[in-house]
């Protein structure tokens, strides 16, 4: 058997695994596997390109291989520093990065496959169109990086006739296309993809803070989509079939995420929230909200028999999931029923919240999503609102002129007694006031998340029995 027909055969092996990977990332309780599988998919795919570049270059076979060996030592620690070192908060933004080395990837195969491969008519489409994404996904994850990151501010970028801009940039593309195909000059090229790179910019910057978890799996889905572009410039099977399962894969989360959120894909890639100035204006918020203390909040927690910890972001920033499993198991032991309430957009990337309380080992059946949960609040005692903010905001709900109207949100408000832990009054990610936090049976417990739940453990009676006790 020839090495071509050992390395396709691995490659196919490899598509198997991906799939594999897919299905396992699918759960909780299989995303290790998940993980694990892809992993060696992938090690399974870079040694049998590897093999097939060596065969290629026969002559210099010694020179190639060293060129590679150089890159993969480059890329493995540049890569195992980062994810060394990054915080789970830095996640987001670290994928946007990372969709943006895709974008460059396939702009750069695009035009090196139009300097050395053929000309014909389907090779030229595969280049602009595959250059044309590539550069959209460039900027775009920039762009996104630079949101996440909060080196620009969050609000969308309202430009006059934006939608014209758009509609004017895609049909100049579609003319450069023509003239690309006419004449296999690379002047069309170049204008679209300067062009393309303003697309990516302008399409991010107009979405606002609170879509950005959708904006993140759609940059997914274009990644891919820019991958398999290259595939097909490159001639390799498996870019083409991994590219399109990540496309896939994120067009499809990103239709989740925005169902989940009461939003058309549409409507974010156009505007996001904090929309147009046309838009009325949304209801002033009134009120005194009222704050507790650790001790008061110890007092509630001690009569409770039921519990609903709804987390969000700022958990995240306050590194607060491992005192927040403490004091979960501590509940537990004196006999209160405990659960967390997770919103399909809490933090700034889909399942944020899911990895940090699998990273606190907190039991996955304790997790219940926006669905399973929100029918159960009237029944109970207690919900602890740790960092979140725009996912518990009752706006959405109660005023049609709020900018996050019609998004399904976490109903917290409707049990006994909220505890908000929050460092300020401060609006949350999409730059909207929370009702909730002036409402009667809310209180507003202000501080480092972290910091106020040890203090609650520390208050706490270090005999479980007590309560049982005192109910009997």
């Amino acid at each position: 058997m020839t090495i071509v027909s050992v390395a396709q055969v691995a490659y196919l092996a490899a598509a198997v695994l991906f799939v594999l990977s897919l299905a396992g990332l699918s759960k909780q309780a299989t995303a290790r596997r998940g993980n694990l599988l892809g992993m060696v998919g992938m090690v399974v795919a870079i040694g049998a390109t590897i093999a097939l570049a060596l065969e290629r270059s026969e002559r210099n076979a010694g020179v190639t291989l060293a060129l590679i060996v150089g890159v993969l030592l480059i890329g493995a620690v540049v890569g195992t520093h980062r994810a060394r070192s990054v915080e789970m908060t830095q996640m987001p933004e670290l994928i946007a990065v990372l969709h943006s080395f895709v974008g460059a990837a396939a702009v750069l195969i695009g035009f090196n496959s139009f300097l050395t491969e053929g000309r014909d008519a389907m090779h030229l489409t595969e280049v602009f169109l595959g250059v044309f994404i590539g550069a959209i996904t460039l900027t775009g994850s920039i762009v996104a990086y630079l949101k996440l990151s909060a080196r620009v501010k969050s609000s969308p970028l309202m430009l006059p006739g934006r939608h014209a801009l758009n509609l004017g940039a895609l049909a100049a593309s579609a003319g450069m296309l023509v003239w690309f195909l006419s004449t296999a000059s690379i002047v069309p090229l170049l204008i679209m993809t300067v062009i393309a790179l303003a697309v990516g910019v302008h399409l991010v910057a107009a979405i606002g803070g609170g879509d950005m978890p959708v904006v993140i799996s759609m940059l997914n889905s274009y990644s891919g989509w820019a991958a398999a572009a290259a595939g097909f410039m490159l001639g390799n099977n498996l870019l083409i079939v991994v590219g399109a399962l990540v496309g896939s894969s994120g067009a499809f989360l990103s239709y989740v995420m925005c169902k989940a959120m009461n939003r058309k894909f549409l409507s974010v890639i156009l505007g996001g929230f904090g929309g147009g100035g046309d838009a009325p204006a949304a209801d002033a918020v009134e009120g005194e909200h009222t704050e507790t203390s650790v001790s008061d909040t110890v007092e509630m927690l001690m009569g409770a028999r039921s519990v609903v910890i709804a987390p969000g972001y700022g958990m995240a920033v306050a590194k607060a999931q491992y005192p927040v499993a403490e004091l979960v198991e501590r509940l537990r032991a004196n006999g209160v029923v405990v659960r967390f309430a997770v919103h399909p957009v809490a933090g700034r990337l889909p399942g944020h919240m899911n990895v940090l309380l699998a990273e606190a080992k907190v039991p996955y059946d304790l997790v219940l999503e926006l669905d399973e949960v929100n029918p159960d609040f009237k029944d109970t005692d207690v919900v602890l609102v740790i960092g979140a903010n725009d996912t518990v905001n009752p706006a959405a709900l109660d005023d049609p002129n709020s900018p996050i109207a019609g998004m399904p949100v976490l109903e917290v408000w409707k049990a006994s007694q909220v505890v908000v832990f929050k460092r300020s009054m401060a609006t949350g990610y999409a730059g909207v006031q929370n009702p909730l936090f002036f409402k009667d049976n809310t209180s507003m417990l202000f501080g480092d998340a972290k910091t106020q739940v040890e203090a609650i453990l520390g208050a706490m009676p270090a005999k479980t029995g007590d309560k049982l006790a005192a109910r009997a």
